[in-house]
């Protein structure tokens, strides 16, 4: 049986393939962006407690309560942002789902999406498995400022939805004011909806995070998107949720519940205990984060490569090409056996590889002396 045409073009993930090489050559996994350590000890203990208590069937398909709770508690106390928790918030399998159950539920094909290249991969292939089409605008090394022009190009009659991610995966970039403004502005216009995944919201290290949805006329269009995974570091229990307008939020349940119904019961128990720390965890996780991004950074640019300082998230973007390198997708398939280190090839993150041919993607959520060690063999470089 052959795979629809739509998703041919989706094969293994660069992720897998260069975790792979990275345990075959024992390097440093600086590709895949999960962190080495465990999250605060009051997560980890809240689902122990869950596991223990018994809460281990099917929680309800919105969610638990308590997560819902602490979800809408978390964007009034960050944000002001209002959410009635039993209509306007539903919990899905990590931001993953969330943003792929909301591209079919609103999605045919004819459809169309704006869409910032370089993109989290699952972006583009949520969009072609709904049928869509993509108008990509590209984000351009080193500052990856908006083009204002060919932003407004990429809007049409047929324009759906916008699909924003700030902090931005695999970047670093934070979208200023007036560019957020400016997606704004044409969402409105153009009559269109935001889908904006801001699972890198604590990791915004110049500015505070501004989620779109506080813009004037945007509450009303925007569906946020956000998970425990990054904040918390625990990427692998996928609890991730959507808040925005009832309708629209009932939209995307709809279409969640055919896909995987409840994620995690003592997950959830787990994460909403989590929301609920203390506003110095979540200034300390980032301050550190903000340490490791420097270690790496002044690594990198000691190793050869022009570097974009990231203003969030785990990602730094460096560029190769002052040594040489002309195909950063080979050359990151070599470095793993060359010198023991591996990253992620910002050409698979755009439908044009042209359009970054020789950069690279590290991951810096990793421990302080897992990146020296890579530093040190980037230096034989």
């Amino acid at each position: 049986m052959e795979l629809v045409q739509r998703m041919q073009r989706h094969g293994t993930t660069i992720f897998t393939e260069i975790s792979a090489l990275a345990a075959r050559h024992d390097a440093v996994n600086l590709g895949q962006g999960f962190p080495d350590t465990d999250g605060p000890s009051e997560l980890i203990e809240a689902a122990k407690r869950a596991i223990d208590t018994g809460q281990n069937q099917y929680p309800p398909l919105s969610g638990r309560p308590e997560l819902l709770a602490a979800v809408a508690d978390h964007q009034r106390r960050w944000y002001g942002i209002d959410v009635d928790l039993s209509t306007e918030a539903l919990v899905t399998v990590g931001a993953t789902e969330a943003i792929a159950a909301t591209i079919l539920a609103f999605c045919s094909p004819g459809d169309e999406v704006v869409m910032f290249e370089p993109y989290y991969d699952s972006y583009a292939a949520m969009v072609d498995l709904a049928g869509a089409t993509r108008r990509t605008v590209v984000l351009r090394f080193p500052d990856f400022a908006v083009d204002e022009a060919a932003l407004r190009a990429a809007f049409s009659a047929r324009t759906k939805l916008v699909l924003l991610n700030s902090p931005h995966n695999p970047t670093g970039k934070v979208f200023t004011d007036a560019e957020l403004a400016l997606i704004a502005r044409l969402a409105r216009e153009h009559d269109a909806w935001v889908v904006t995944d801001e699972v890198y919201e604590h990791l915004a290290f110049a500015r505070p995070h501004c989620p779109i949805a506080t813009l004037p006329g945007m509450a009303e269009r925007t569906l946020t998107i956000s998970s425990a995974g990054k904040t918390f570091s625990a990427t692998g229990w996928k609890v991730g949720w959507v808040t925005g307008p009832a309708a629209a939020v009932a939209a995307v349940r709809t279409v969640k519940q055919f896909l995987t119904f409840g994620v995690g019961g003592p997950f959830q128990l787990a994460a909403a205990a989590a929301l609920c720390l203390p506003d110095d965890y979540f200034t300390a996780f980032r301050d550190r984060l903000r340490g490791k991004r420097d270690l790496l950074v002044d690594g990198l640019a000691g190793a050869g490569f022009d570097v974009a300082v990231p203003e969030g998230t785990y990602f730094v973007v460096a560029d190769a090409a002052p040594l040489g390198v002309t195909d950063a997708s080979a050359f990151a398939r070599e470095l793993p056996a060359r010198i023991g280190v591996a990253a992620i090839p910002v050409q698979v993150f755009h439908d044009d590889p042209d359009a970054a041919p020789s950069l690279l993607r590290f991951a810096f959520c990793k421990r302080d002396e897992v990146l020296r060690e890579g530093v040190r063999r980037l230096a034989r470089l």
